[in-house]
């Protein structure tokens, strides 16, 4: 009787751990993905940019020409940026030149601010400031201080690579030679464009 008693006991109690045995088991968590993707620090692009030349007398029109940049991010949100385009394709035949329309050459660099749009969509602004180059016609300085202001619109293709449309207002002073003698400034400002690809590594 003592026998079946113990045997009685012996299995109630195996009933009861062997479940709870085996809910201690469980699977060890999983580290969460990471779903930031890697931080890139450094941005080249290149693409077709476009500048008016409000600076040259008579001009209606236009150039057209390459643009580059790198830009250094600094924080999520945050870089610092420098950029340089040479316009020489006329966009119409209304620009003057001698016998050439004119070129123009811009170094700029400054503060690059940028967000997320949605999804795979992003903007930034950015403010600028450097000098501008006007070729191929009569213009002092040869080289003028410019700066201005603009901003951009990312497609994010993927972690590497962007499909970008940009532009500012770059303003600067040349003096045109004959018709206005003199270093005084005369600011002349230039919408500037453009579209182009850019990777980040």
């Amino acid at each position: 009787m003592k026998s079946k008693l113990l045997f009685s006991i012996l299995a109630v109690a195996s009933a009861i751990v062997v479940p709870i045995s085996a809910i201690g088991q469980v699977a060890p968590e999983r580290p969460p993905k990471d779903l930031t993707g890697p931080d890139y620090k450094y941005e080249v692009y290149v693409g077709y940019g476009y500048t008016s030349i409000n600076q040259v007398n008579q001009s209606r029109s236009g150039l057209g020409g390459i643009d580059t940049s790198i830009t250094r991010s600094l924080s999520e949100h945050f870089g610092i940026k420098g950029m340089y385009g040479h316009y020489l394709w006329n966009v119409t035949a209304t620009n003057p030149g001698n016998p050439e329309p004119p070129t123009v050459d811009m170094f700029l660099g400054g503060a690059v601010i940028h967000g997320n749009l949605f999804e795979k969509w992003s903007v930034y602004a950015e403010g600028l400031m450097g000098g501008v180059h006007t070729g191929g016609v009569s213009t002092q300085p040869d080289v003028s201080f410019a700066g201005g202001l603009g901003g951009g619109l990312d497609y994010n293709k993927n972690a590497h690579w962007t499909v970008r449309a940009d532009g500012d207002y770059i303003g600067s002073s040349f003096t045109l030679v004959p018709y206005q003698p003199g270093f005084s400034a005369h600011t002349r400002w230039n919408a500037r464009g453009g579209i182009g690809v850019a990777y980040h590594f």
